[in-house]
């Protein structure tokens, strides 16, 4: 790591990481050591014209480390094209300008990049030179580490590629890079004390001056944006209060026994799921690193893989990752707040993507994405659809409208037409080789039923 050029501090997170999985611990949390979280501040009852001064003192920071791969990308997925041509990271910029407009705050906007998306997004960040704010950089590096052969927890060696023997160390690697990076001390430096992180897919996560002022009031020294579970969310982590010291928890899935499976995926006991969008006191958190070396000890979670994720025959590793919001049992006096919905919005899938670019959204002034129906259809698109490129051209034309759909899955190859009308629980059947979804059709429970 270090011949890598990956800092001192990550090192030593790695280090105390690989020592926990040597011993055999894997980061487990029993159903009997925790409690349900039953009441929460809201967002619904805070005012919407709240006082600025707080988000005046904000800076806005963005997970961008993410490739897309799950969708074939080898780029940067917040450069995605996610409406009217502009992408996640476009939609973020006038976002923040927009705030910006309405408040009167610096608002600076920092992405947390990797080796591998920092170049084309920086590129982005270049064309918007009036979001440059004097003594911040425009981003910083998260760090790496290598994969672990699973028989002994060795490095592995991949000499086909040595790129694949690295991997990310989860998004809790947020803080060591912030304090590795300079960019902690930068923004405090600058006037800042808190931040809003968040990842770059997630186009639901726009500044808040309410959410702002209610965190600086609250003296906290970390706040977690939490929405209620539903029924697509049982295999999601969860909030839970740790019995032993009364702390709020972040339960992830790999973090629950199989035996205590019923009660993770229990949406009325476990009420609120993490969004991934923290609310950050500089100075408590800078505190906090300093007196722990940087390193917080969050839990691990262990995600086995193979070290070549297209081929399955490729040796079994283990990467050691941590979750940025599993934090929030660091902290004294962390807390959380519940959102709508409406601040959730991310792209993990083409399915995601597809009900992003209908018309189940509008674009509105602020460059936020309105819900135009509730709730939004399901979409399940089969293996033709997985990556950018394939789903990209069966929607040559755009998105059908999905407002009048419950649910569109499809399971064969269909290339949809113009102006195409989605309707109730649609399905498209499985093809023995490419259909025509034709143009003005209407795609329902038996199929395309018409045209015209």
């Amino acid at each position: 790591m270090r011949s890598a050029g990956v800092a001192d501090v990550a090192v030593d997170v790695f280090r105390q990481a690989w020592t926990e999985l040597a011993q055999g611990r894997s980061g487990a949390i029993g159903e009997d050591d925790i409690e349900p979280v039953t009441e929460l501040d809201s967002l619904a009852d805070l005012d919407p014209d709240a006082d600025p001064t707080a988000l005046g003192r904000t800076a806005v920071v963005k997970l961008n480390g993410g490739l897309g791969t799950s969708m074939g990308m080898d780029r940067a997925k917040s450069l995605v094209p996610v409406r009217e041509g502009r992408s996640f990271l476009e939609l973020t910029i006038e976002q923040v300008r927009r705030a910006r407009e309405r408040s009167g705050a610096r608002l600076p906007l920092v992405l947390m990049n990797s080796f591998r998306t920092r170049e084309d997004s920086l590129a982005v960040l270049a064309r918007h030179p009036d979001l440059a704010v004097e003594g911040v950089d425009p981003d910083f590096l998260q760090s790496q580490e290598p994969k672990l052969l699973a028989e002994d927890l060795s490095p592995v060696r991949w000499p086909a590629n040595p790129e694949l023997e690295w991997c990310p160390p989860g998004h809790g690697d947020l803080y060591p890079s912030l304090l590795a990076s300079g960019m902690l001390e930068q923004l405090r430096d600058a006037g800042f004390r808190y931040a809003m992180v968040s990842n770059s897919d997630n186009v639901g996560a726009a500044p808040s001056a309410a959410i702002a002022d209610w965190f600086a009031r609250s003296g906290a020294p970390l706040a977690m944006e939490v929405c209620r579970r539903t029924g697509a969310d049982r295999k999601g982590g969860h909030l839970a209060l740790r019995r032993e010291d009364g702390r709020l928890i972040l339960r992830e899935k790999a973090q629950a026994a199989p035996a205590d499976a019923d009660a993770f995926g229990d949406i009325e006991r476990h009420r609120y799921f993490n969004t991934n969008t923290l609310w950050l006191d500089l100075d408590q958190v800078a505190a906090v690193l300093r007196e722990r070396g940087g390193v917080l000890g969050l839990p691990l979670i262990r995600n086995e893989k193979t070290v070549d994720p297209t081929d399955p025959t490729s040796p079994s590793v283990v990467q050691i990752e941590t979750a940025m919001g599993s934090a929030i049992e660091v902290f004294d006096g962390a807390t959380a707040i519940e959102v709508p919905r409406s601040r959730f919005r991310p792209v993990k899938t083409t399915d995601d993507l597809l009900v992003l670019r209908s018309d189940c959204f509008e674009l509105t002034d602020d460059a936020e994405l309105r819900p135009a129906c509730d709730p939004l259809p399901l979409v399940t698109l089969g293996d033709h659809y997985t990556t950018l490129a394939a789903f990209e051209s069966r929607f040559p034309h755009g998105a059908p409208s999905l407002r009048q759909a419950r649910s569109l899955t499809v399971e064969g190859d269909w290339t949809f037409g113009r102006s195409v009308r989605v309707v109730g629980e649609a399905v498209l059947g499985s093809t023995a080789g490419a259909r025509p979804v034709p143009d003005h059709s209407t795609v329902g429970p038996d199929g395309v039923q018409a045209a015209g």
